[in-house]
């Protein structure tokens, strides 16, 4: 059964923009946990910003098939390597799920919401999206205000992404805006400009469906309950805190 949540519209598409460098088009289409990803790159530190109730912005009711002015629970946490804001991300869920299929995203605090996402094959995962944001977006203020704090310049535009997760029928929705200081580090790591660079092919650089092939299959997996993937969901949290 395919995802029915579909986070693109007019501004968010699935192959990214032509004039996004290689490093912003292979970010913005690796599948797989973001958070698993930036600690390749150093020791990854999750700050929640905001947790509360609220409404959706325009951009996203309608890819969560909720009505414009009904309420979500919002999570905005930034993820830092080595010290330094590398995304500043924004999730939401329909207040009815947060508290039910997707209750334990209010109990995460400072972890990583991948947590949940990638210890569970019920969850299915929608193709990655991706977009330019400007100052008119709400997310491009949300991480102007960590660029800010850091005393680096603030480029007109940023580059986020999203995607929809699927968990018995609800959905969650993350959309991860990259900041300035990932770019520059990964330029530094490389030691050739971006501008100079060529984009090689890698197998996880495209929009992933993480475990729909499995979670929407006959056998074992469909015999789950909501439940039951709680159970779950809380044993694997619980082994991740502890190692």
């Amino acid at each position: 059964m395919p995802i029915r949540f579909d986070p693109a519209d007019a501004h968010w598409r699935v192959d990214p923009l032509p004039g996004f460098s290689p490093d912003q088009k292979d970010w913005l289409t690796r599948g797989g946990s973001l958070t698993a990803h930036l600690r390749a790159l150093g020791a990854v530190v999750v700050r929640v910003t905001r947790e509360a109730v609220a409404l959706p912005w325009d951009d996203e009711h309608r890819a969560l098939g909720v009505a414009p002015r009904a309420p979500v629970w919002v999570r905005e946490v930034v993820l830092s390597v080595d010290g330094v804001p590398f995304v500043a991300a924004h999730s939401i869920a329909p207040v009815a799920a947060s508290t039910g299929v997707w209750q334990a995203m209010r109990r995460l605090r400072t972890r990583p919401l991948a947590e949940l996402l990638y210890s569970d094959s019920s969850v299915a995962r929608s193709p990655l999206v991706s977009r330019r944001l400007t100052a008119r977006h709400p997310l491009f203020r949300l991480a102007a205000r960590e660029i800010d704090e850091h005393k680096e310049h603030c480029p007109h535009a940023l580059v986020a992404r999203r995607s929809v997760f699927e968990r018995y029928g609800a959905p969650l929705m993350v959309t991860e805006c990259m900041l300035p200081a990932l770019w520059a580090h990964l330029a530094a790591r490389s030691g050739v400009p971006v501008a100079q660079r060529r984009l090689i092919p890698r197998e996880h650089g495209r929009s992933l469906e993480h475990t729909a092939a499995r979670s929407h299959q006959g056998g074992a997996h469909a015999t789950h309950t909501p439940r039951d993937a709680d159970r779950h969901i809380t044993n694997e949290t619980s082994a991740v805190s502890k190692r």
